[in-house]
């Protein structure tokens, strides 16, 4: 059996990859504050976290900015501190108005993905059954 395709509209799949885009940007400010929750790390540290606890990988000329933003801001701090072999490191460490920062944008993800996911059950449920079908 041959499965209807749809032609593939150009302008949709941008914008749906515009939408994918702008979505994992809102995330990565919570997940750089995330990261340095249980202590101090330099860049590449907050690199490899992302990459090796979510599907949140980015690139250094991603997080740097993001980290010098949110130290502005007066949610992080940090220090050069001389490495025994290499070049010096940047450390990073969240401030008090950091930590109550992410706290509230914790509590505040938690309950709108928990509302989105009351909402598109029934679409997740949907595409299971269409998946089961097509295996079948």
């Amino acid at each position: 059996m041959k499965l209807k395709t749809e032609p593939v509209d150009l302008e949709k799949n941008q914008s749906a990859e515009r939408w994918e885009q702008q979505m994992r940007k809102g995330a990565l400010e919570m997940a750089a504050l995330a990261s340095l929750w249980s202590g101090q790390l330099y860049g590449l540290e907050i690199i490899r976290r992302f990459e090796d606890s979510s599907q949140l990988a980015v690139a250094e000329g991603t997080i740097y900015p993001i980290l010098a933003r949110l130290k502005s801001e007066g949610l992080l701090a940090s220090e050069w501190v001389e490495a025994e072999a290499g070049h010096p490191r940047k450390y990073y460490w969240l401030t008090s108005a950091g930590r109550t920062r992410l706290q509230h944008m914790a509590g505040t993800w938690t309950e709108f993905s928990r509302e989105l996911a009351r909402l598109i059950k029934p679409v997740i449920t949907a595409q299971k059954e269409k998946e089961e079908e097509v295996t079948k």
